[in-house]
């Protein structure tokens, strides 16, 4: 039964080590780049093909959805995070620089495409 409690734990249990993962690489990159976007730019792009790959791994197994709670809703819906790019796109236009929020918008929706394109390649899409 979808939405039922064990989803939910499905959900809940992939959610809490991709949170945990996104603070840990977005701090990684912190130090090394000057802007903190770069970290949620790296998982947002490694989370799309993730996603592309699950997805289509799921549907060629009939979809019994067990393992795309657990990784593609709760791992992966943590780990990335369309709220931050979207106020880190805010905070580049509101310093002056609206060009590199347009550029920053650009490079990360392609390169979330193209990520998941290739996940769902990688998982043998064929439809």
């Amino acid at each position: 039964m979808a939405g039922s409690g064990s989803d939910a734990l499905l959900i809940g249990l992939g959610a809490i080590p991709g949170a945990w993962l996104r603070l840990k690489v977005v701090n990684h990159f912190e130090p090394m780049v000057p802007n903190k976007h770069w970290g949620t730019f790296a998982v947002n792009v490694c989370a799309c093909f993730a996603l592309g790959l699950i997805v289509r791994l799921d549907e060629a197994s009939g979809g019994a959805g067990g393992l795309t709670l657990l990784l593609g809703v709760g791992f992966l819906g943590s780990l990335s995070t369309f709220s931050t790019f979207i106020v880190e796109l805010i905070k580049e236009a509101r310093a002056g620089r609206p060009w590199r929020s347009v550029a920053l918008a650009g490079v990360s929706i392609s390169s979330g495409l193209l990520a998941a394109a290739g996940g769902v390649a990688l998982g043998g899409w064929h439809g």
